[in-house]
């Protein structure tokens, strides 16, 4: 078993688009520590899902939603979800003005 800490995934999504931020390989698992959610512009607000195993989004999956983030503010999560192989964490911002960093382990 190897273990690499590592930045999971960045994104600044297009707006109100739900985008792909991160996908566990084929045969590896991930634990996911912190994921920081950076405004640099004016207020607006987010959503984070996990899609297991990529499955089409249903409001279940939602583990944030509509959150507020304010002007030129970041809001950290520090989570600790375990994702399998083939999980998708997958945000979402109203405006363009957002960026998300993850941070994690894998496991392969």
């Amino acid at each position: 078993m190897t273990i690499a800490y590592k930045v999971l995934g960045q994104s600044n999504p297009a707006a109100t688009t739900l985008t792909s931020l991160y996908t566990v390989p084929a045969a590896n698992s991930a634990v996911c520590s912190t994921l920081i959610v950076c405004n640099q512009g004016t207020t607006t607000n987010f959503r984070v899902a996990i899609r297991p195993a990529g499955a089409s989004i249903t409001a279940s999956q939602y583990i944030v939603y509509d959150n507020y983030v304010n002007q030129y503010d970041t809001v950290f999560l520090t989570i600790g979800v375990t994702l399998a192989a083939t999980d998708v964490v997958t945000v979402y911002a109203n405006t363009t003005n957002i960026s998300f960093n993850l941070f994690g382990t894998e496991v392969t």
